[in-house]
């Protein structure tokens, strides 16, 4: 082989991978902006997370807010509904999991695991129950201010019961109310996400 011919050779070479590498970086320039607008928009970040103002509740009422397109249930509980939530924890529940997105998974669903912790930490009194207000039967929005058998919710669609701490009691419902990724950010303040 000549010398000429060894040139060819590295010149077809060199034109190969370079034909390849700007064809890459072309694709990789046309499929970019396919794929980035697939990632949430600006909107539905800033919803990922809210903080709610729970100065205002009063013992035993409730806020109902919308995070994620869904309804949460923030329950200032009386110390009559912790009593009776925590007198249940030894109840046969038909769901025994905390459904708690707090915890570690398969959580027992006793009442100190449902209800949010205080601010600063510290012992749970279980004055705070935040939890999605959806049934988790068919997707319905229960009644809550001591609905029900269980004086917690209550789903008048299918008759799903819920207690003071939102554990499935009776009905077709197969779970608890779920319980959101929450924390305080201060002693007025909820964080949900």
């Amino acid at each position: 082989m000549s010398h000429a011919e060894e040139d060819e050779g590295t010149r077809r070479d060199f034109l190969y991978f370079a034909t390849a590498s700007a064809g890459a970086v072309a694709t990789g320039a046309a499929v970019w902006p396919l794929i980035n607008q697939m990632n949430p928009s600006a909107d539905v970040q800033a919803l990922s997370s809210i903080r709610v103002d729970i100065g205002e509740i009063t013992e035993g009422t409730q806020l109902t807010v919308k995070w994620r397109g869904k309804p949460v249930f923030i329950r200032r509980r009386t110390t009559d509904e912790i009593e009776a939530a925590r007198a249940d924890d030894g109840a046969d529940l038909p769901d025994p999991d905390a459904r708690n997105a707090n915890l570690p998974s398969g959580s027992p669903g006793d009442d100190n695991n449902r209800s949010l912790p205080p601010f600063g930490g510290g012992d749970n009194t279980g004055e705070w129950l935040v939890m999605m207000g959806v049934c988790t039967h068919l997707g319905c929005v229960p009644l809550g201010d001591g609905a029900g058998e269980f004086g917690g919710w209550f789903c008048p669609c299918h008759g799903s019961h819920y207690d003071t701490s939102g554990r499935i009691r009776k009905g077709p419902a197969p779970e608890n109310l779920p319980v959101p990724v929450a924390r305080f950010d201060d002693e007025t303040t909820i964080v949900l996400g």
